[in-house]
């Protein structure tokens, strides 16, 4: 028999470890699953005083097609042009797609990248890294998330992670590959708080942070004390590194489920309906609402997945045959759901006076190919494609880079994923020249040499 209360350490015959122990049995009495235990401590060296500036960066899986979005071709032949017409928009010379009505009374706010590109393979995997680490993973390094580096960097305010993933991570998206969503080479100490739930679910909590309803303030402190047994019982093992890891991770996540106002930041039915109407009724509208609590609630990057995978859901992969999506979910789904979205995310975020601290960055791993396919879709194509950014330092009202006549290569001012996460890091406050700690030490550069940000976004 295990006891629990011991006064001296035990020695399992099987060889079983302190972690193996806790994650097979003690753990869920805790209320925290061990996968996803939190550990974001301030542990880098920035200069602070450069502000404190939050990120909201919308992944739109799939890769939407610049010319039925944000950069559209009315003059080109109608197998290029497709079938959308521009609309005008509240800045003068500026035109978006017809999908997006609500955007258009709001150009004023966010900036259109409109010559993205890179040169490595036309995969999802590759882009969802590229646009996410400012690198393509080689030689089996992976680089962290931008939002895990600022954790790594500054670590949390108050009682909220540091950064946090909604809903859930990136699925199957064909390529087999990491797609860029964690700490990579900073260790897992430094991953995202994965909601792992739908918000747009009317049952929605968050199981693995916050504690039943039925669980009071001396129940939760029982589970505490349960876990200091623990820790008696199986003291041997604490000088292993899985253990400090734990014990790192533990407190952090005992503040979070002892927390009023983090329980109080996942809680959407406290807001309005009208409100989550505003946003549209579904897992991405009720994902960018949950955001913008995050936000008032201390978390310094949200990062959102529109979608979780290409297959068999309609996303922005419209290749048009099956299972991948039709052109026409631009006009009857997909373009009005992040039309509605991201409309109401910008001014909730202004009339809360958070825009001015918060940017809000939105792009998919790719564009789509300037001529429409056999099947009426558009097919990869990393060569140019349009971006979003809004808030913080950011100039709205303003169109930075251009593509071709087709929309199917930069024509001036080209931009890479790696300029824009410089261009996010200096907006975060992060200098360019830091240095990350890589395997063994190595020092890893946080962008490479040479790597600007887009000096034109900035106000």
């Amino acid at each position: 028999m295990i006891r629990l209360d011991a006064d001296r350490a035990v020695e399992f015959c099987d060889g079983l470890r302190r972690r193996d122990f806790l994650h097979a049995g003690t753990i869920p009495l805790l209320g925290v699953g061990l996968q996803q235990m939190l550990g974001f401590k301030a542990a880098g060296a920035v200069d602070r005083s450069k502000g404190d500036m939050n990120c909201i960066f919308l992944m739109l899986v799939g890769g939407p097609s610049q010319l039925d979005t944000w950069d559209m071709k009315p003059n080109a032949p109608v197998e290029i042009r497709g079938p959308y017409r521009p609309i005008k928009t509240n800045v003068p010379g500026i035109e978006i797609s017809e999908n997006f009505p609500r955007m258009a009374k709001h150009a004023d706010k966010y900036a259109i990248v409109r010559s993205l590109h890179h040169t490595a393979a036309a995969v999802h995997d590759t882009g969802h890294q590229m646009m996410q680490t400012g690198r393509l993973f080689q030689g089996g390094v992976e680089h962290p998330h931008m939002g895990c580096v600022l954790s790594k960097l500054k670590g949390p305010k108050g009682d909220v992670p540091a950064h946090v993933l909604l809903p859930r991570p990136i699925g199957n998206t064909g390529g087999n590959m990491p797609h860029g969503q964690n700490a990579g080479f900073l260790g897992k100490t430094y991953d995202p708080f994965v909601l792992n739930s739908d918000p747009s679910d009317p049952n929605f909590r968050v199981p693995d942070m916050l504690p039943p309803d039925y669980l009071t303030a001396m129940r939760v402190d029982r589970r505490k004390n349960w876990r200091e047994m623990v820790d008696k019982t199986v003291s041997k093992f604490e000088t292993s590194q899985d253990a400090r890891l734990l014990d790192s991770t533990f407190h952090q996540a005992y503040t979070l489920m002892s927390s009023q106002k983090a329980r109080e930041a996942f809680e959407l039915h406290r807001e309005p309906e009208k409100v989550r109407e505003k946003y549209g009724v579904n897992r991405f509208g009720q994902s960018c609402l949950l955001a913008r609590r995050m936000i008032e609630a201390g978390v310094r990057f949200v990062t959102i997945n529109m979608f979780e995978t290409v297959f068999d859901e309609i996303t922005w992969d419209i290749h048009g045959s099956k299972p991948f999506s039709p052109i026409s979910c631009y006009r009857d789904l997909v373009g009005p759901m992040f039309d509605m979205a991201y409309t109401a995310l910008l001014e909730d975020l202004s009339e809360r006076g958070l825009l001015k601290e918060t940017m809000v960055v939105a792009t998919g791993e790719f564009g789509r190919t300037p001529k429409v396919n056999p099947a009426g879709g558009r097919d990869h194509w990393p060569q140019v494609w349009s971006a979003l950014a809004a808030g913080g330092p950011f100039r709205g009202g303003e169109v930075i880079g251009s593509s071709d006549e087709i929309g199917g290569y930069p024509k001036d001012n080209p931009i890479t994923p790696a300029m824009m996460a410089a261009t996010i890091y200096r907006g975060l406050g992060i200098d360019l020249e830091t240095e990350l700690p890589g395997a063994q030490g190595r020092p890893i550069p946080l962008v490479d040499r040479g790597v600007e940000p887009i000096r034109q976004l900035f106000a």
